[in-house]
């Protein structure tokens, strides 16, 4: 900050903007990002909450599939979920492997790119972004649906509800990781509770024989007549549907940097917790709806006596009614715990996507702002990115959660499994020997104990990858036709777009790159000053351009009429201006095209000479003032920078409504200071910038 700003100054140019503060609080500096790292009771809820929520839908998702066949076909629930079951404790067991491996937050996209190559590393990053929205869009609309089930006159609101959750969830995950923990940990923890509690509860309460029964039970179902492929189908359908308890699992790998050290260690216990949770969690709401005979159908008119003018009850407000009472306390604690951990279940999202678009950034896959860390050390570009697409897909789809969830878990299985695919080729060049191992990983592959280790990893890693395919395939045949056809559209485009960012970034370093054949040093240096009458703006201009003591300065004015020119020779001797006027016509009247010429046929006669413009523009603090400006500094500025050997300074001008900005005219631009450029204090007449500044 220059010496000469004053205290006061000072003080008032640091304040930071008082909305934003009270949004998203004071910023934290680059020394306190250890303070924002997790331990695992708090990384639990962070990275574990959309796991653990799925298990509220996954169920109603696979015993609505299977409604479709009839009543008789909830005889498959119990061999469906188990195999749901299976293939999530496999996954959890593959990721430990993958966490262990790559412990730098790459996930699958850091396994797929270094053991299969660019492209399905970056089909991987396309699917796990793809997902990542998805995830905000369907646990949003998950948690607005279980509102509705408690409240059904809010049905109207359904978007609205759900666009403001996910408003209120970006501005909580903007406030750092360690503050969202806190706001999501007793959510959470409520959350697995009161829905164990009542999974113990319906339990004993069947063992003891007062068997709970749900409001739906007594509804039959208007049932489709199937062939033996269509059946097959239907279970295979029902399956994929309730796989979505899986969505979630590789969260952690992604988040691997944000855990406290042992990083590592930390991770994969937070793995298993959750696992372990979210696999009971699920088996116990999946007997509970077998127990208490819950209907609940893809359209509520097929119940048989249901009146379906009304929102359809989920399945847990539906257990949760029949195991407490519908106008219970523990009812609505169950309720209001299922969606808010629905509701921060986005939060899962909010965490991956924002990693890993930073780590995407940095590989030169994105766009660079997303490596860029906010005030409160956050990826914020990356979650206002995830938000808005989410807030897009919610309002697209109309916060639907049957719609959403044919989209769902595409993309997730797609990165399972080559992710896992890409672990089976990491481990056997690990015992191949230290010189076919991967760079980058995590084991060298030289001792005994880590050989054993890397057998177990492929075995491991090997059933993984077998079942995370074959689900991908079940997945792809039933719901491809529903809508998921969409997402196989999104992942390639999303892809393309990936590796188009990659090549410009790859064709700009080639551009830019130094060579010896750079020559320093140029025959001369002008400045000129673009003149439209000499007024204050102008004589600022011309004060800023003589104090940087150029070689040569000159005032050029375009004359679009030949009374304007006349009118500013006069003034121009009048006031005695210290430099000389250059009139240049302009019978087409643009403005940018002639002071080119003029620098063409001046370098023709004096040498290549560097050319600086000093262009002054109007500063407004009212939007519509903009409106009354022709801006033709800025456009005259983007104009002249194409022409080589030429840069340009803007010299701003305050008007006197620019207070209601700035506070005062000596505050610096917005960003001029996390930009790293020196505050210049200025005032509102010309003075020579070595001076002490105005007020």
């Amino acid at each position: 900050m220059s010496p000469d700003v004053s205290d006061e100054t000072r003080d008032n140019t640091d304040a930071p903007p008082r909305v934003k503060r009270i949004l998203i609080g004071d910023p934290l500096t680059s020394e306190q990002v250890d303070d924002q790292l997790l331990p695992k009771k708090m990384a639990l809820p962070i990275f574990a909450s959309d796991a653990l929520s799925s298990v509220a839908y996954a169920p109603q998702e696979l015993v609505m599939i299977l409604l479709i066949g009839g009543l008789t076909f909830l005889s498959f629930t119990p061999l469906v979920a188990a195999a749901v079951v299976v293939l999530l404790i496999v996954v959890v067991l593959s990721y430990r492997q993958l966490i262990k491996a790559y412990p730098s937050g790459g996930g699958d996209y850091e396994v797929a790119s270094k053991n299969l190559g660019e492209i399905p590393g970056v089909i991987v990053a396309a699917a796990l972004l793809v997902d990542y929205v998805l995830t905000v869009a369907v646990s949003v609309a998950s948690g607005v649906d279980n509102i509705i089930s408690a409240v059904p006159g809010l049905d109207p609101l359904r978007v609205e509800l759900a666009v403001g959750f996910v408003i209120l969830i970006i501005i909580v995950n903007l406030r750092g990781v360690r503050e969202a923990s806190l706001v999501f940990a007793i959510p959470t923890y409520v959350f697995i509770a009161s829905v164990g509690f009542m999974i113990v509860t319906g339990l004993i309460r069947t063992f003891l024989g007062d068997a709970p029964v749900a409001s739906s039970a007594e509804f039959a179902v208007h049932s489709e007549n199937l062939g033996q492929a269509a059946v097959i189908l239907l279970i295979l359908r029902a399956f994929s549907s309730g796989c979505s308890a899986l969505t979630g699992v590789e969260a952690v790998s992604n988040g691997v940097p944000a855990f406290r050290t042992p990083k590592v260690r930390n991770a994969q216990s937070t793995l298993v917790l959750m696992g372990s949770i979210a696999a009971c969690l699920f088996a116990g709401l999946t007997a509970l709806a077998l127990i208490t005979g819950v209907h609940y159908a893809e359209n509520p008119c097929d119940l048989i006596g249901f009146d379906c003018s009304n929102p359809q009850p989920s399945l847990m407000a539906q257990i949760a009614a029949a195991t407490f009472g519908g106008g219970s306390i523990l009812f609505f604690i169950v309720q209001a715990a299922t969606a808010c951990v629905l509701l921060l279940a986005a939060n899962t999202a909010f965490n991956g996507f924002p990693l890993l678009g930073s780590v995407l950034a940095r590989d030169g896959y994105a766009p660079k702002s997303l490596n860029t860390r906010g005030d409160r050390l956050v990826f914020s570009n990356g979650m206002i990115v995830l938000g808005i697409a989410a807030i897009v897909v919610l309002v697209v789809f109309q916060a639907r959660l049957t719609t959403l969830i044919q989209l769902y878990i595409i993309g997730v299985f797609v990165s399972f499994s080559l992710g896992q695919i890409g672990m089976v080729r990491h481990w056997r060049r690990v015992l191949r020997g230290p010189a076919e191992t991967t760079p980058g990983a995590g084991i060298d592959g030289a001792s005994a104990s880590d050989r054993r280790s890397a057998k177990v990893g492929l075995v491991i890693n090997s059933v993984g990858a077998a079942m995370t395919v074959a689900v991908l395939l079940i997945v792809t045949i039933t719901k491809f036709t529903h809508g998921a056809y969409l997402v196989f559209l999104a992942i390639p485009v999303l892809a393309f777009l990936m590796m188009g960012v990659k090549r410009y970034y790859r064709d700009v370093e080639h551009e830019i790159a130094i060579d010896d054949t750079t020559k320093f040093g140029a025959t001369g240096d002008l400045a000129i000053v673009l003149v439209n009458r000499l007024q204050k703006p102008v004589v600022k201009a011309i004060d800023y351009a003589v104090a940087a003591k150029h070689g040569k300065t000159l005032a050029v004015h375009v004359a679009v009429a030949s009374d304007d020119a006349a009118q500013l020779r006069e003034d121009w001797a009048e006031h005695h201006v210290p430099i000389p006027l250059v009139i240049v016509e302009s019978p087409y009247r643009s403005f940018a095209q002639p002071v080119a010429q003029f620098i063409k046929h001046y370098r023709e006669k004096n040498g290549s000479s560097v050319v600086t413009v000093y262009l002054p523009q109007y500063i407004v603090g009212h939007w519509w003032e903009s409106f009354l400006h022709n801006r033709r500094a800025r456009r005259m500025a983007n104009q002249l920078m194409l022409v080589h050997g030429v840069s340009v300074t803007l010299v701003p001008w305050l008007l006197d409504s620019s207070e209601l900005i700035y506070g005062r005219r000596s505050r610096p631009l917005p960003g001029q200071e996390r930009a790293g450029r020196p505050v210049v204090v200025t005032g509102r007449r010309a003075h020579r910038p070595e001076g002490p500044p105005e007020n």
